[in-house]
């Protein structure tokens, strides 16, 4: 409007029964039991999940920049509104005909979910504001910083640990961080001449420095709404589609009210936002991007399950490169020294808590422990805290 271990208690199977006992109401797909094992078994593995998102991110991150390319567009909300009914429409489609099938609406689980929906909105609002404001390989490198919150989450609420080898990579995600602002900065001055405070530069500088600013809300965004949804997921054994239903159904009206009442529809700021010569390329584009989200929101959440929040951030960091190779292609981002070795930082660290991750699962499983170095005794404000998310 983003490690490779495998944790039994994330895969959630969905029972016959809802957890207040009553039988769900969807037909079962017309396929025999024998033909659908395959897909499923494609579905609950780890790699094939991975590689669906990363794939989906990639697609939807090219798409949003297509649209929200420029510093004129302020519908922020419709656009993502457009993408909910989209995906809502799609599914409860593919519900009708058989082809899918979950859970049906229910106001209990709604006002339980509903939370972890308007996160999914500040998250997704945030990260087209940012990609606004900032090109798609300094918004990538950026985005690994939310690796190192849903690490420090993971350990206070679920128990988890952080290695030295982990602690390095986050260092090396932060120094990615900063080469890439200082290759914004250096680039913009370069091109623009002056300095920082006076000119034309300053004005660029600003706009970059509001782009860091939505860059910032979205790390804690994302962070909030993957531990919150992780921990929701298991407590009302959602499946992809009941995720991808209630999540679209219950930001939709939100999305609405908050474009009819906070954005500026006056026919001045539609011409702004939709020049005539890009009108149709724009909507289309919308609607694209609609149908984009069905696969990310789907990828995402299945990826979430089958493997480990964490993981899930993981993996979007690791597809960096090629998303920052798309935005050089299809964007014409300068290509300097300082962002490449950015680029390259960001990579290498990747590959280092990806590593890391799979030393200590190794290690877990030899029976010696996580090796981890942040703190992970459970202290009475944290138990409270992991208590509080049981509720």
């Amino acid at each position: 409007m983003a490690d490779e271990k495998r944790r039994g208690d994330a895969i959630i199977e969905l029972e016959d029964k809802q957890p207040n006992g009553h039988h769900f109401d969807a037909a079962p797909r017309p396929q025999p039991a024998m033909s659908s094992a395959p897909v499923a078994q494609l579905a609950n593995n780890p790699v094939v999940s991975i590689l669906t998102y990363c794939g989906s991110s990639i697609l939807m991150t090219v798409a949003n920049k297509f649209v929200v390319n420029g510093h004129d567009f302020n519908l922020n909300c419709f656009l993502l509104a457009v993408q909910s009914a989209v995906c809502l429409t799609a599914i409860t489609t593919a519900k009708a005909t058989g082809f899918i099938s979950f859970r049906d609406f229910e106001s209990g689980q709604a006002k339980k979910w509903f939370p972890i929906s308007l996160l999914l909105i500040g998250m997704i609002y945030t990260s087209t504001k940012a990609l606004q404001f900032l090109s798609i390989p300094v918004y990538t490198i950026f985005k690994n910083l939310t690796i190192i919150l849903i690490a420090y989450g993971e350990v206070l609420w679920f128990g988890g640990s952080v290695t030295g080898m982990a602690l390095l990579s986050f260092g090396l995600m932060i120094m990615s961080s900063v080469i890439a602002a200082w290759a914004d900065i250096q680039h913009v001055l370069e091109s623009y001449g002056g300095d920082a405070m006076t000119g034309e530069a300053a004005e660029q500088i600003s706009t970059l420095n509001a782009g860091y600013m939505w860059m910032l809300m979205n790390c804690l965004c994302t962070a909030s709404f993957t531990l919150g949804m992780r921990k929701r997921i298991k407590l009302t054994n959602f499946k992809d589609f009941d995720t991808m239903f209630y999540n679209n159904l219950l930001s939709l009206p939100v999305l609405l009210i908050g474009s009819l009442f906070l954005e500026n529809w006056s026919p001045a700021n539609l011409a702004l936002n939709f020049p005539p010569e890009q009108r149709s390329y724009l909507i289309g584009a919308m609607i694209f991007t609609g149908l984009s989200s069905i696969l990310i929101s789907y990828a995402s959440a299945n990826c979430m399950r089958v493997t480990s929040s964490t993981t899930y951030s993981m993996v979007g960091s690791l597809n960096k490169l090629p998303i920052a190779i798309s935005g050089l292609m299809f964007f014409g981002d300068p290509v300097t020294v300082p962002k490449v070795g950015a680029i390259f930082v960001g990579f290498v660290s990747g590959i280092v808590y990806t590593v890391s991750k799979i030393w200590q699962k190794e290690q877990q499983n030899k029976g010696q422990g996580g090796g981890g170095i942040l703190p992970t005794t459970t202290s009475a404000s944290s138990q409270s805290m992991r208590d509080s998310l049981k509720s």
